[in-house]
């Protein structure tokens, strides 16, 4: 059996593909995305501390959705991603929200480009998982925090709690061949030990909160239509299938997912952690 190495490298520039490429889809779900993750968001906020006059640091920003919340607290923002594309729609999202106290900067959040101690917290909604190195990622957190700064994350639980992703994800594993993600590796499902992993990278005072936050839409076809346009990683995994098998997968993957639908609609089963710590 051939074993391939995990390469940073080329995961990292693979990713910002992904997203260069999927970030005018990503941001047409922002509303979806939104209140999807409202509540959990402002707890993430709440935990790191932002509010009026704060200096907040959002890594893997995205489209920016937690960004701009955080604005309209008064905080001014620095929102970075690897992605320049997917900043360009959150600086887009800004102006239209008549938000002026966030600035966007392309970034790598294993390599924070800022001055030290600068900022009075720091974010990362759904991004501290895809990075592959998260301690050296949250070493960079703390170099940028000021003393007493607050840093807190918003990952998914286990993928058993979010099934509205990970059966998709387990269709096109089989279907492409793919075996199971190696431990420690990037992924949706690599931050679910969230409390240790701030509490080796040296933040106190951790705390994890479990917030239940089904995924609610028409039907299981506009779940798959969301996943297939804006999760690009999906897309890669399939890469290596013919266009007919590509197609067979998400129409598998839509009738997989109807086991979410009743008679209110889409539920998506989905837990996510929130978690955050002092510097």
């Amino acid at each position: 059996m051939t074993t391939t190495t995990f390469d940073p490298v080329s995961y990292k520039e693979t990713t910002r593909i992904q997203w260069q490429d999927a970030a005018e889809a990503w941001h047409r779900w922002d509303p979806v995305f939104d209140r999807w993750l409202g509540a959990a968001t402002e707890l993430m906020l709440d935990l790191a501390g932002v509010h009026e006059g704060s200096r907040v640091l959002d890594i893997a920003a995205g489209s920016g959705g937690q960004s701009i919340a955080a604005a309209r607290r008064g905080a001014t923002v620095l929102a970075t991603d690897i992605s320049s594309n997917i900043l360009d729609e959150a600086a887009a999202a800004a102006r239209a929200a008549g938000v002026g106290n966030l600035a966007t900067r392309v970034m790598d959040g294993e390599s924070l480009d800022v001055e030290p101690g600068s900022f009075d917290a720091a974010i990362s909604r759904l991004g501290l998982m895809y990075l592959p190195d998260k301690q050296a990622a949250l070493a960079q957190v703390a170099g940028a925090l000021r003393p007493g700064g607050r840093y807190a994350a918003l990952v998914f639980a286990e993928p058993e709690l979010n099934r509205f992703f990970s059966v998709p994800i387990s269709i096109i594993r089989k279907n492409a061949g793919l075996p199971p993600p190696a431990p420690g590796l990037p992924g949706p499902f690599s931050a679910v030990g969230l409390g240790e992993i701030l509490e080796v990278a040296g933040f106190s005072g951790v705390e994890v909160h479990r917030v239940e936050a089904p995924l609610e839409l028409a039907d299981a076809a506009e779940c798959t239509r969301l996943e297939r346009e804006s999760f690009g990683a999906l897309h890669q995994m399939l890469a290596g299938l013919a266009e007919a098998e590509r197609e067979a997968t998400w129409a598998e993957i839509e009738v997989a997912l109807r086991e979410f639908e009743g008679s209110g609609g889409f539920a998506g089963p989905c837990e996510l952690l929130v978690g955050a710590g002092t510097i």
